[in-house]
């Protein structure tokens, strides 16, 4: 049973403390035997019983749980830096996808590749990825938006969830848009969706989650709730990509639909909060994307205030938000969001668990939790926030394991 020791500062994050307060002890010890922490507390309080065990020296650094990025878009083809100096001229998301580019170019790209070169790429983002401190992932499907290269997409999340050390938590979001082929039969592809694909990804056990984009030019709440109607009869859970362009009604429709999550939400209103407060949805923000889209950054304090619980997420994709690097986002999530360091910790940890419905295993460092963790070079919480660095993370312990 390994002791951590000389910790400067130890971040919790328990899962029904709140949002606020990560439960931070400082001259901190955290003990672990084979997958599982198994003490945590001040140095000073150690059990007689840990005395004589090997001790791993922190060095007085920060530790952290393994950080939870709770939406992205894992595997894909191509590139779309071509769209990135169309949006700085002026143009906005919507008219870069009537014109063919967007998630209709990343399709193309999707279809046309491998299933080994996808799962070799998606392998290479999740070895930086773990590099940051990132222990667990959301991974969507929704660049295939066929039978086949759907399939394909979540193959690749199988087989990378069996042979590398980050879990994946994968989400089938066939109701992305809707593909140009079926764009002038939408509810042939709905029962697609519906009919095909929903049962044969959940008898398959390729997916945890079903998603969908309500937003103009991609579903409309009524498609939207009869996909997820059939995803719930196959023993799928729900998330939406909600308000993110416009204000659609989106969360209130999640809220309605009890969706585990509510993502985006950069153009919620007042009534979507009060709903999505009700429900126990929690608010996934995805500042990286606000950023390069120069969108709203979503209103974390409002949400917070209402009783939502705000995740904070990368939404890793390769149009809008072409970035892993969820510790940039948590520090965007500071600065454009009004969110102090610990409630971006817990939104990153135990809230993004609670997000992907992992909150009991993962994103808290508490005794019965699995043992993934991140030593930080920073001596406190607040200072490895605000002093950005390209990776300050050390070291990452992965279910028990030295990475």
């Amino acid at each position: 049973m390994p002791v951590l020791h000389n910790i400067s500062q130890l971040a919790t994050c328990p899962p029904d403390n709140p949002q606020a307060d990560a439960g931070l002890i400082s001259n901190a010890a955290l003990v672990w035997k084979d997958q599982s922490i198994c003490w945590v507390g001040r140095l000073l309080d150690l059990p007689s019983q840990y005395s004589a065990e090997p001790v791993v020296d922190c060095d007085r650094r920060l530790v952290v749980p393994g950080l939870v990025d709770c939406h992205t878009h894992l595997c894909f083809g191509g590139w779309r830096g071509n769209e990135f100096e169309s949006r700085l001229r002026g143009a906005s998301y919507q008219e870069i996808a009537a014109a063919g580019g967007g998630i209709t170019g990343t399709v193309t790209a999707t279809r046309s590749a491998s299933i080994g070169k996808l799962q070799r790429r998606a392998h290479a983002f999740l070895d930086e990825m773990l590099k940051l401190g990132i222990t667990t992932v959301e991974c969507k499907s929704g660049y295939g938006l066929d039978e086949a290269s759907e399939l394909k997409q979540l193959e690749v999340y199988r087989r990378l969830d069996e042979a590398h050390a980050v879990d994946l938590v994968p989400t089938f979001l066939g109701a992305h848009i809707i593909p140009t082929e079926h764009s002038q039969h939408r509810d042939r592809y709905i029962r697609l969706l519906c009919d095909v694909l929903i049962p044969g990804i959940a008898e398959q056990g390729l997916a945890r989650f079903c998603d969908a984009f309500v937003e103009e030019g991609a579903y409309t709440t009524a498609e939207a709730r009869r996909i997820f109607t059939a995803a719930i009869e196959h023993g799928l859970q729900l998330k939406v990509h909600a308000d993110q362009l416009s204000d659609g009604g989106g969360a209130e429709f999640a809220a309605e639909m009890g969706a585990v999550s509510a993502e985006h939400l950069e153009y919620v209103n007042d009534r979507g909060i009060a709903a999505l407060a009700a429900s126990g949805t929690v608010a996934v923000s995805l500042p990286l994307a606000s950023l390069y889209l120069g969108e709203p950054y979503i209103p974390a304090r409002k949400l917070m205030a209402a009783g939502v619980p705000v995740a904070v997420a990368t939404d890793f994709n390769p149009g809008s938000a072409p970035s892993y690097h969820l510790p940039l986002a948590m520090t965007l999530a500071c600065l454009n969001q009004s969110m102090t360091p610990q409630e971006v910790l817990n939104g990153a940890t135990t809230i993004a668990a609670r997000a992907v419905s992992a909150q009991e295993h993962i994103g808290s460092l508490l005794p019965g939790y699995q043992a993934d963790l991140a030593i930080i070079d920073a001596p406190s919480l607040n200072h490895w926030l605000y002093h950005f660095t390209p990776n300050a993370c050390r070291a990452v312990l992965k279910n028990g394991r030295w990475i």
